[in-house]
C-alpha cells in the first residue's frame, strides 16, 4: 500500500445486518482518515462484505468476489479484502481457490480489518457508524449471532452464539441515531426475542423498547422476533408506546408440526396459531409480516397442503418465501434434499399467489383512509414513502403522483411525514394523495 491513507469502497451484499457491519467499518475507516469511495472504480482497495446463508446467495457473494479479482488484474484496484458470513465459514477454501483476494476475514475482525488497511480500530467510538441508508431510517443491532437450534440454518456456524449488546450500549448508539436525524429505527438481530437472557439473565426486550422508545424517534419497527419462547410482555409495549409501529416480523419458516420438529423450531402448529391470535389480540391492528421455507426434506405435499390452509386462515398481512437450501453442516444436510427445484418453485409460485389475493384484500380495506407516510424518495415527480405497517425494501410502498389539493410531490421532502389519503390499491403497493 501507498504511504497516504487508502481510498476505500466497501460493497455490501446480503442483509440488514451486514449493512450495519459494513457502516461500522466505514465509521472506523473515516476515522483513521481514509478516504471513503462512492464507487469501487479509483479506490484503493475493495471491501467485499459478503453473504453466506443460502446457496443463492453464496453464489452471488462468490460472482462479486471474482468481479473484485478482474478489476484488481486489470489494475483498477490495488487490493481485494474480503469479510462477512461466507469468507468467515469457507474462508480456507477460497483462500486456496481464489488466491487473488489478499486477505479473508469473519463478519467481527474488524480489528483485523484496520489493521490491515493500515489502521487502528477505535474502540471509543460505540455506535459511530456512516450510514448507508437514507439518513431519516436506519437499523440498529441489539445482538449478535444466535442460540437457536433451527437444523436448517447455518447462521450460528459463521456468526456464532447469541449476544446481546448492552442495553447502556444499545441506548447510547440510539442517542447517536437519533441526534443525526434518524426517524424511524429498526431493530435488528437473528432473534429479537433473546435479547437480554445471555448478560442479565432473562429476557429483557420489553424493557428495551421502552427505553429505545423515551429517546423520541417518531417510529420504532422489531424485526425478526422467533416463535418459541415469544416474550408476550412486549406485547402491552408496542400497544401502549405511540411511537412503537404496529408491525412485527415473526419468521415462523413453516406450520406443520411434523416439518417443525424436524427443523427442531421449538413450536407445533397450534402454538403457532395460539401465538399469532394472542399478538393480534393484545394489539389491535398490528400488521405480521412472517417468512417460509418450501421444499424442506421432509415436506410432503400433504404437509404442503397443511401450510396452504395455515395460510387461508391466518392471513398474513406480509410474506416472504424461500426454497430450501442445503447447508453444510447443518443438522439437516443430512437427510439430503429430495424435493426438486421445480417442485419447490411451483410450490413458492402457489403460496404467492394466494398472499397476493390476501394483500389484495387488505390494502382494499385501506381506500379512503387517511395515514401518516413517511416519505423515503421522490423520483421523475413522484413521491414514495411508507405507512407505519411497512418496513423498507420488503413490504409496500405508497406512492404519491401528480398535483392534489395543491400540492405537488416534487414538493415534499424526503425523510418527512405527511397526511395521505389512499384513493387507489395494488396487492403489494398503495396510491394516495396529500390531505391537509
Amino acid at each position: 500500500m501507498k504511504t497516504r491513507p487508502p481510498k476505500v469502497y466497501v460493497h455490501t451484499l446480503g442483509c440488514s445486518k451486514n449493512q450495519v457491519d459494513s457502516e461500522v467499518l466505514l465509521a472506523q475507516c473515516r476515522a483513521n482518515r481514509f478516504s471513503i469511495c462512492k464507487k469501487p472504480e479509483g479506490s484503493d482497495v475493495l471491501v467485499i462484505n459478503t453473504c453466506g446463508f443460502i446457496e443463492s446467495a453464496k453464489e452471488e457473494s462468490i460472482d462479486h468476489i471474482l468481479q473484485g479479482v478482474d478489476m484488481k488484474k486489470d489494475g483498477k484496484i490495488e487490493k481485494l479484502v474480503v469479510m462477512g458470513c461466507l469468507s468467515h465459514r469457507y474462508a480456507d477454501q477460497l483462500s486456496e481457490e481464489i488466491p487473488e483476494v489478499d486477505s479473508f476475514f469473519g463478519s467481527n475482525h474488524l480489528p483485523q480489518i484496520l489493521q490491515e488497511l493500515g489502521g487502528d480500530y477505535k474502540y471509543d467510538l460505540i455506535g459511530e457508524r456512516q450510514l448507508t441508508t437514507p439518513k431519516h431510517f436506519t437499523y440498529l443491532k441489539i445482538s449478535e449471532g444466535c442460540d437457536n437450534p433451527c437444523s436448517f440454518c447455518a447462521i450460528p456456524i459463521m456468526r456464532g452464539g447469541h449476544k446481546s449488546k448492552s442495553m447502556e450500549h444499545i441506548k447510547e448508539e440510539a442517542r447517536k441515531l437519533r441526534k443525526s436525524g434518524v426517524r424511524e429505527l429498526i431493530l435488528i438481530g437473528q432473534d429479537l426475542t433473546y435479547y437480554g437472557l445471555d448478560l442479565y439473565g432473562k429476557r429483557r426486550l420489553d424493557e428495551l423498547l421502552a427505553e429505545l422508545s423515551d429517546i423520541g424517534f417518531d417510529w420504532i419497527r422489531l424485526l425478526y422476533a422467533y416463535p418459541a419462547k415469544f416474550p408476550v410482555s412486549i406485547l402491552p409495549v408496542i400497544r401502549e408506546r405511540e411511537n412503537i409501529c404496529n408491525y412485527l416480523d415473526m419468521p415462523i419458516q413453516h406450520t406443520s408440526t411434523n416439518v417443525l420438529k424436524s427443523m427442531r423450531r421449538g413450536v407445533t402448529e397450534n402454538k403457532l396459531r395460539d401465538l399469532i391470535a394472542q399478538i393480534r389480540d393484545e394489539v389491535p391492528g398490528i400488521r405480521m409480516r412472517t417468512t417460509l421455507i418450501v421444499g424442506y426434506p421432509n415436506e410432503t405435499q400433504e404437509e404442503f397442503d397443511k401450510m396452504m390452509n395455515f395460510l387461508r386462515d391466518v392471513r398474513f398481512d406480509r410474506l416472504g418465501v424461500f426454497p430450501y437450501s442445503q447447508e453444510d453442516d447443518t443438522v439437516a444436510y443430512d437427510l439430503d434434499d429430495p424435493v426438486s427445484h421445480d417442485e419447490k418453485m411451483n410450490r413458492i409460485k402457489e403460496i404467492m399467489e394466494l398472499q397476493e389475493e390476501i394483500s389484495m384484500d387488505h390494502n382494499m380495506g385501506l381506500i379512503g383512509k387517511q395515514m401518516p407516510v413517511l416519505i423515503d424518495r421522490i423520483e421523475n415527480g413522484t413521491a414514495y414513502g411508507r405507512t407505519e405497517y411497512d418496513c423498507p425494501e420488503v413490504d409496500n410502498e405508497c406512492v404519491i403522483e401528480g398535483a392534489a389539493n395543491g400540492f405537488d410531490p416534487r414538493n415534499l421532502k424526503t425523510g418527512e411525514f405527511y397526511n395521505v389519503e389512499i384513493t387507489d390499491v395494488e396487492a403489494f403497493d398503495l396510491f394516495g394523495v396529500i390531505k391537509h
